[in-house]
């Protein structure tokens, strides 16, 4: 029988028995034809491999991240994915879309349409995550029945607004979850519920979302598991405690690896969910079952069940690895085909999709004069307490700290107070609004960081100790069209460009990773003690994410959902 690829002498996974068999495999039209002891006697092949004794895995599904996350633009994301044994993820790109609406989700699927990587889009759900922010776009309720009509959506992306899920039945999200359950009964909906429990936890699953890909407890991820909940562990859940219990405990089918986000230099330096999966079987997991977890399960849950399995019928995504342990990648095949062999130089596809002229202009937004950065208060001269944004190293989530700082006619007097600045301007034309917080913690000790790169609204933040680098910072992301700044006492530290939207380069991820290790090693010079400096500061304007966060609507009380001042009464 003619096939196009005979693979022999290999160790295959079987995903339905959790481990590995020698044996052949055969290629026929881009899929899996045969798997077992039948090898050159029975095929005639195109093309004959010796597996050496290898081990052969499916291709790694990711089933959820952010391509923005990486600041690169889907060719050149694929072109990294590839590399790492990734052949299919379903990226949401909410922050494209907050920029740019339904536009900027057309535009992002369009340029991933020639990649090597498959890439099936989650509909994000969240443009504005709330009513409490001011972003480029909306997603509406229209725009998302147009891209379930005409575009590759696979599910509905993470539901962020959950404070608003469980308290207001009549909110956009609740809308939003009702029309789904109404007109697309059997669309996956995703779901982002950090720290529920309880009744409010199967309020959430109870309104259609079910799964949760937050930071996980063992306390939580049981609760969640018991109700039926899927669960996306995501590295920063991978505690000593939550990996025992997956390992010990049999929920193998409730739970996958996914990266959600991963900086430019890290994807270049450690990989990406294959470094996920390395690490598990680091922390004691059986490498099966780590694979499983990055391939079979994540293709059920989002029932792509023609991949995930090496077996008759599914797409021959696979890869070879020479040491199971380190999981080290030899060969990646895509469809049967070929696309990378360690080792020998990769021929990475084009990276040069164009995006329509305005997404190179959409920091629409005048240079800043150093009085921008002065705090004008409605309070009488003296001392008084403050709301502070309290950054913590090991986590995005931030805590509410009450300081003291002096009122002199009008104005806070934030620079005696002990603290840093942190300032938001909306950046789209729409009105101009600002806002104003103090910040301190784990942040920067001194100098000054501008971004537009600030989940998920990407308005210009700025945060600091001193107006004049302040005001130097902003307005060069200001006239790069968008980016990151880092300034120390007039000095230019680090400048990263991301004109796309303001939130992506059109770099190459090797020169990108390059750039975001030298804005990192800045931000840190200036006292930034931090896991992840870049994720830390880009999420202080996330307002679904706990617990005291800003926008340019002001200071955001997340738990409670609202907005809150600066200045707190004393009484």
């Amino acid at each position: 029988m003619k096939v196009d690829l005979l693979i022999e002498n290999i160790n295959i996974f079987n995903s339905y028995f959790k481990k590995f068999v020698p044996g052949n495999a055969a290629v026929l039209d881009g899929r899996f034809l045969y798997i077992g002891p039948k090898g050159a006697d029975s095929f005639e092949a195109a093309e004959r491999l010796d597996g050496q004794g290898r081990y052969m895995i499916p291709g790694l599904v990711d089933i959820h991240l952010h391509i923005e996350s990486t600041m690169v633009t889907p060719h050149a994301f694929s072109n990294g994915l590839i590399k790492n044994g990734v052949t299919t993820i379903v990226p949401e790109p909410h922050e494209m879309a907050n920029v740019f609406g339904l536009e900027g989700i057309k535009e992002m699927i369009a340029a991933s349409k020639e990649c090597v990587a498959d890439m099936f889009y989650a509909l994000p759900s969240s443009v504005p995550a709330t009513s409490m922010e001011t972003t480029g776009g909306a997603i509406e309720i229209e725009d998302m029945d147009e891209l379930l009509r005409t575009e590759r959506i696979i599910c509905l992306g993470e539901i962020m607004n959950y404070v608003d899920v469980i308290t207001d039945p009549d909110c956009k999200t609740n809308r939003i979850l009702n029309h789904m359950r109404e007109h697309y009964p059997q669309l996956i909906i995703e779901g982002h519920v950090p720290k529920l429990l309880d009744l409010d936890l199967h309020r959430v699953i109870y309104s259609g979302v079910d799964s949760d890909h937050t930071h996980q407890t063992v306390e939580g991820m049981e609760a969640r598991i018991a109700a039926g909940m899927f669960l996306e562990i995501q590295e920063k859940s991978m505690t000593d405690e939550v990996m025992q219990y997956l390992i010990h405990q049999d929920v193998a089918e409730h739970f996958c690896f996914v990266t959600d986000d991963v900086m430019p230099d890290s994807f270049q330096r450690r990989g990406h969910l294959n470094h996920i999966v390395r690490k598990a079987i680091g922390m004691g997991m059986t490498p099966e079952k780590a694979i499983y977890a990055a391939t079979f399960t994540p293709s059920r849950r989002m029932r792509m069940y023609d991949r995930g399995a090496i077996a008759p019928g599914k797409v021959a995504d696979f890869v070879l690895l020479s040491d199971l342990e380190q999981l080290t990648i030899e060969q990646v095949y895509k469809n049967g085909t070929g696309v990378y062999t360690a080792g020998e130089p990769y021929n990475a596809t084009d990276c040069s999709y164009t995006f329509p002229a305005h997404f190179y202009r959409s920091v629409q937004l005048n240079e800043l004069e150093m009085k921008d950065f002065n705090v004008p208060v409605e309070a009488v001269d003296g001392t008084h307490s403050c709301r502070v944004m309290l950054v913590k190293n090991g986590s995005t989530f931030t805590e509410e700290h009450i300081g003291k700082a002096e009122v002199k006619d009008g104005q806070l007097q934030w620079q005696e107070s002990g603290f840093g600045l942190i300032a938001t301007f909306e950046r789209y034309g729409k009105g101009g609004s600002r806002a104003y917080g103090l910040i301190g913690g784990d942040t920067i000790q001194r100098g000054a960081i501008a971004t537009t790169y600030s989940h998920d609204n990407h308005n210009l933040l700025v945060v600091g100790h001193d107006p004049a680098d302040m005001q130097l910072a902003a307005n060069l992301v200001i006239r790069n069209q968008g980016g990151f700044a880092v300034v120390h006492q007039g000095q230019v530290l680090a400048n990263l460009q991301l004109p796309v939207g303001g939130i992506l380069t059109e770099a190459p991820l090797e020169q990108a990773a390059e750039e975001v290790q030298r804005l990192t090693d800045a931000m840190r010079s200036l006292g930034y003690n931090h896991y992840n400096p870049i994720m830390s500061i880009s999420t202080h304007s996330l307002p679904v994410s706990p617990a005291l966060k800003i926008t340019d609507f002001g200071l955001i009380d997340v738990n409670k959902g609202k907005v809150v001042s600066l200045l707190v009464s004393d009484k």
